[in-house]
């Protein structure tokens, strides 16, 4: 067991070692870029769906007049500062020289370094350079129930390759990972193992998970930067976002180019500019990208090109960008009190004590009104070196202080006592690595009768 703390507390360190530049800053920088265009080029472009088929032969990736050089010129057009490119989406086939998998551009008629060409263009065009990635990979079979250390491996290769061959990259989209979709939670492909791994490679590559919709708005879960995948429903608040933010919209009706789309209307340059550019630049610390697919030629279509003009005449790029207001950093750590045994005080009907440390942050355990002094406890079941409590409240705050207390070996020590640090949903905790076998919350003060949705111990 001792070695094992040993290895977690050097991680820990190591990771707070990695930024060159402090996150913060980064994120401010990611701010101020506003603007920038995603291109869903891969080879569901080839397909009738943006799922293909995952055994799809790489020979049906076959551009006949490729030009990275139009995408940046029409993101340039747009006054857009940068692009992001999916090098590899869900079926797993990679648009770079990978030597990973034989599964890749140079394989199929084109036997071109897709990558390299984007961030050359892109580059030349004076305009920064993001990549995107997914975890879930259909064609590779690392899927839920699929999982093995060799899958791991592979992940950890491409991103090798592609953040050591490519020059600086400013972020990298992360995509099909603790998704209701893809169910490959961050304990089969472990996170901070992940994470660890580009910032070791690219101290100030911003690391952006693309999991929005489970995790709360008020805290940056397993994150750099929280994402709003707007066309699944997510919405960020222009009036009380306080964490760097990304929203992403397709200029046309899917984010791989169909047949239809040469003459389909697209979204309206007016509404893009009034309702998504501006407000969100302007008022919510959100950069805003938007996806334009280039066609089975490897070209924008000419309805896109001038949408993408068109946003240009309407919109100019802020002088200046909202400054931010700190934030508590990513959270990027296992919770290893997932699943633990828990105990509390009497519960309200069916919300017992489990709901607070089940992964669901719709679920919660809610105290009984009752109770004067309610608590909430979890078994860690064994001596574990923790440094991050996160605890995320009901549907409403209600907790106006608390105490946080961890045990080992039967004695309490207390980690914080007094007024809740803020009115958010989420309370986040950091502290100097200890080792814990138990964690107790006990609310001293509240206005109704108080719930917790979740308690992450990390």
């Amino acid at each position: 067991m001792k070695k094992t703390l040993l290895l977690t507390l050097l991680l820990l360190t190591a990771i707070a070692s990695f930024s060159q530049t402090p996150l913060l800053e980064r994120q401010q920088q990611f701010v101020d870029l506003q603007f920038g265009m995603f291109i869903h080029y891969n080879i569901p472009t080839y397909a009738p769906e943006d799922w293909p088929d995952p055994d799809l032969p790489a020979s049906v990736f076959n551009p006949t007049k490729l030009d990275c050089r139009q995408w940046a010129r029409a993101a340039k057009d747009a006054h857009m500062s940068y692009g992001c490119l999916t090098t590899k989406h869900h079926s797993g086939f990679c648009i770079w020289d990978t030597k990973t998998t034989d599964y890749n551009v140079m394989n199929s008629p084109l036997k071109r370094d897709v990558v390299r060409e984007y961030v050359d263009a892109f580059r030349a065009e004076g305009l920064k350079v993001m990549l995107y990635f997914s975890i879930l990979d259909t064609h590779h079979r690392l899927r839920p129930g699929h999982i093995e250390p060799w899958k791991i491996s592979m992940l950890k290769a491409q991103l090798t390759e592609l953040l050591t061959g490519y020059g600086p990259i400013e972020a990298l989209i992360i995509d099909g990972w603790d998704a209701p979709w893809s169910r490959i939670s961050y304990d089969e492909v472990p996170f901070d193992e992940i994470y660890a791994h580009i910032k070791r490679l690219q101290p100030d590559c911003l690391v952006m998970d693309l999991n929005a919709a489970k995790y709360p708005r008020e805290a940056l879960f397993y994150t750099d930067i929280k994402s709003y995948e707007q066309g699944a429903g997510q919405k960020i608040s222009t009036s009380d976002n306080r964490l760097p933010a990304l929203a992403c919209l397709p200029l046309q009706r899917t984010w791989f180019w169909k047949e239809s789309m040469p003459t389909d209307k697209l979204k309206s340059p007016q509404w893009l500019v009034d309702e998504n550019i501006r407000p969100y630049t302007e008022k919510a610390y959100c950069n805003f990208i938007l996806n334009a697919a280039p066609n089975r030629d490897g070209l924008l279509d000419d309805n896109a090109v001038e949408a993408l003009k068109e946003i240009g005449r309407l919109w100019k790029p802020l002088t200046e960008t909202p400054r931010l207001p700190g934030n508590d950093g990513p959270i990027i750590g296992h919770n290893i009190a997932k699943g633990k045994p828990a105990e509390s005080s009497w519960s309200y009907d069916m919300n017992i004590s489990d709901l607070a440390n089940d992964d669901d942050f719709e679920s919660a355990w809610w105290s009984h009104p009752l109770v004067k002094e309610p608590f909430w406890e979890v078994d860690l079941q064994e001596p574990q070196t923790i440094s991050t409590v996160t605890i995320t409240e009901g549907s409403n705050p209600r907790m106006k202080a608390y105490r946080l207390e961890y045990a080992l070996n039967g004695q309490w020590y207390t980690l914080f006592e007094g007024k809740a640090p803020n009115d958010l949903r989420v309370k986040v905790h950091r502290f100097p690595a200890t080792v814990a076998d138990r964690l107790r919350i006990t609310i001293t003060q509240f206005t109704e009768s108080p719930g917790i949705a979740e308690v992450g111990v990390y």
